[in-house]
Formats: C-alpha cells, structure tokens, sequence
C-alpha cells in the first residue's frame, strides 16, 4: 500500500471506531441491499486500487447510497442515514 493508501485507510478505520457508533445512524445501501457499508466497501477499494484507482467505483457507491436513501425514503420507517435526514430502518 502507499503512504495515501494507508492515511486514507487510518482515516476509514477512525470513522468506523470513533464516529460512526456514535451517531446512531445505518447506511443507506447497507440497509436496503446488505452487504457491506459504504466505508467498509471504499475501505475495501482503497486497499485493492490506491487512493486515485478508487476515486470512480467509490464515487458510484455514493451515488449508488443515495438512490438506496431515495428508496428507502419511500417507505414508512424513521431514522437518518448518511446522506441526510433520510428515513431508513436500522438493521443490526
């Protein structure tokens, strides 16, 4: 891995660790389609590709998360995902 690699890495696994069991919310496209969560998958990505390989496909899921909160959104359950205040159902 390069030096922006493993910074990026560190940054990822910081979020994971520090903020995102503190903020109570779920992914978007981790509640509506499984798998894993938009920071795993980029964590993931960043580690196959590099920083600038990443870019694109990391890019895609974001969009791809907010389509699922779009989704999602339609339905009649409270919560708030990445991509805003969304309603989302949490699944843990």
């Amino acid at each position: 891995m390069t030096i922006a690699s493993v910074v990026v890495d560190r940054l990822i696994r910081g979020y994971q660790r520090n903020v995102s069991p503190r903020k109570g919310w779920a992914c978007a496209h981790r509640v509506a389609h499984g798998g894993a969560s938009c920071s795993a998958a980029v964590r993931d990505l960043v580690a196959r590709r590099g920083v600038l390989g990443s870019v694109v496909p990391t890019a895609a899921r974001f969009v791809a998360c907010y389509q699922a909160a779009a989704l999602l959104a339609q339905t009649d359950v409270r919560g708030v995902c990445c991509c805003g205040g969304i309603p989302i159902p949490f699944r843990f």
